[in-house]
């Protein structure tokens, strides 16, 4: 799978200090600069430490099965054209070589929801699913009576339903407020059904 994170840092050099400094233990596959130089850090064939505790389906060890790009963002900032750009081809680039779906590309957030909240709400997930390089739901005929369920067949680990709607909205809903709606039920649903992440884990 392919990992999205913001670098929450003031500037790509100082990023990429961090990124290359042994004691901060932290490190990516490639760092994308808002210019769109996009700057490879560590063999894709080798282990980067990019993701640390999470889960996403049945995977664990994320680091041990993921690409990570770190994206040079404040955490508050909008992502730049030439930012977004560079990530699209990247993208393509890095799914062609390993066969990588577009439903295995996820944020930080969506594999560590209790710990991260990056790539954050800035972050145009409907525009990378327009360029074929994420997904992106519609709302099934079918609303999930059980969002939990529907959340973890199609990805999300095992924690409780509040921390999952918080984390499901903050990548496909990030402007919703307030308790469970039916939008989110129906949307969940459309995901869960079309890319479940398992070989078709059963959620209904």
């Amino acid at each position: 799978m392919i990992v999205l994170h913001f670098t929450a840092m003031a500037s790509t050099a100082e990023s990429l200090a961090r990124l290359c400094d042994p004691q901060a233990e932290v490190s990516c596959h490639y760092l994308i600069a808002p210019e769109g130089d996009v700057l490879p850090l560590v063999p894709e064939e080798l282990r980067a430490w990019h993701a640390g505790g999470g889960a996403w389906g049945s995977t664990t060890d994320v680091n041990s099965r993921s690409i990570g790009i770190e994206l040079q963002n404040d955490g508050r900032s909008p992502f730049g054209f030439a930012q977004m750009q560079a990530l699209v081809a990247l993208l393509a680039d890095i799914r062609h070589r390993w066969a990588i779906p577009a439903e295995r590309i996820i944020g930080h957030s969506d594999m560590a929801p209790l710990r991260k909240a990056d790539p954050g709400a800035r972050f145009d997930w409907r525009g990378l699913a327009l360029a074929g390089q994420s997904v992106w739901p519609d709302p099934a005929p079918e609303p999930a009576a059980d969002f939990r369920a529907a959340a973890r067949a199609f990805g999300y680990p095992d924690l409780e339903e509040a921390t999952l709607l918080a984390a499901f909205r903050l990548r496909f809903r990030p402007w919703a407020t307030g308790p469970l709606e039916a939008t989110d039920r129906a949307l969940i649903a459309d995901l869960a059904a079309r890319f479940p992440v398992d070989a078709g884990r059963r959620w209904a």
